[in-house]
């Protein structure tokens, strides 16, 4: 038996479960993360379906509007309307005419979709997006990141009710988490914080830190958003790895209280008690 509760920032639900421990049957109520189907639509025309939780969508709207590339800036974007139906929840966005044509025409050109992925080595290349160098400068002190950790869990409510979420956070140089976003989908989560960036530019946004793996989608979406440091608790995948050496992001992933490990870039980094200008082991730095 599920106990729905439905609507906008319910980000929980009450479900009746059997669990067994210790060989004993017992019957519990547990706290499940909530799921919704949200349908992004730009002037009009549904664009994609993402499951997604039901919270910050306006940060989503936003985020994911500038990580796909579909506008350049938040000013493309006339107005976002939120609308909540039986079957999930509708985002309309209005788009500026031009980023509106750019739109369609990148749709048109993948007309080739079908339930197996996307056909042709044509449809694979137009996936692809253009390399975005990161211009950010910042260096952080790695002695720093075991504050950012120790502290996360404070930032996941949902997740320590339910298990169930990704968390995308900004870490400033002395490793405060400046802002953090949560949801079941790990991409989602980061385009809620993107949005988030680009409404915000008062507090200090130095690095990202991700509970999840680092994937190329990942990178390119920070790439995108210009952030130069990705912290990821769990590992890169290989073209994560190859997308971040090209736009100039320093990557790193197991992310653990005396571990990290550097894929690309590592002269952002450093420690404290460090006497040369940078990290230049370009795979490993146990801290």
């Amino acid at each position: 038996m599920m106990e729905l509760v439905c609507g906008l920032n319910n980000v929980t639900e009450q479900v009746e479960v059997t669990c067994f421990r210790n060989d004993r049957k017992q019957t519990l109520i547990e706290t499940v993360a909530t799921e919704v189907r949200v349908a992004l639509i730009y002037n009009g025309v549904s664009h994609v379906v993402m499951m997604a939780s039901p919270t910050a969508l306006k940060e989503f709207a936003i985020g994911f509007s500038l990580s796909e590339s579909i506008i350049q800036r938040t000013q493309d974007i006339r107005g976002i309307e939120i609308e909540e139906i039986a079957t999930g929840i509708l985002i309309h966005i209005e788009i500026s005419q031009r980023c509106f044509m750019q739109l369609k025409e990148h749709r048109r050109s993948l007309s080739g979709r079908t339930g197996c992925g996307i056909c042709g080595v044509e449809q694979i290349e137009q996936t692809v997006k253009p390399t975005v160098k990161v211009t950010g400068t910042k260096r952080f002190d790695l002695t720093h990141l075991k504050r950012a950790l120790a502290n996360l869990h404070k930032h996941q409510q949902t997740f320590n009710l339910t298990g169930a979420t990704h968390a995308a956070a900004m870490l400033s140089a002395e490793g405060e988490i400046t802002s953090c976003f949560e949801d079941v989908g790990r991409h989602v989560a980061l385009d809620k914080l993107i949005g988030h960036m680009s409404m915000d530019h008062s507090s200090d946004q130095t690095a990202l830190l991700l509970t999840s793996r680092a994937s190329f989608e990942m990178v390119q979406k920070a790439a995108i958003a210009n952030i130069s440091i990705v912290f990821a608790i769990s590992s890169a995948t290989s073209l994560a790895i190859d997308i971040a050496h090209k736009s100039n992001i320093t990557l790193v992933g197991f992310c653990r209280e005396n571990r990290v490990t550097i894929y690309t870039h590592p002269q952002r980094l450093y420690l404290e008690n460090e006497t040369s200008t940078g990290i230049e082991n370009s795979h490993l730095a146990v801290m």
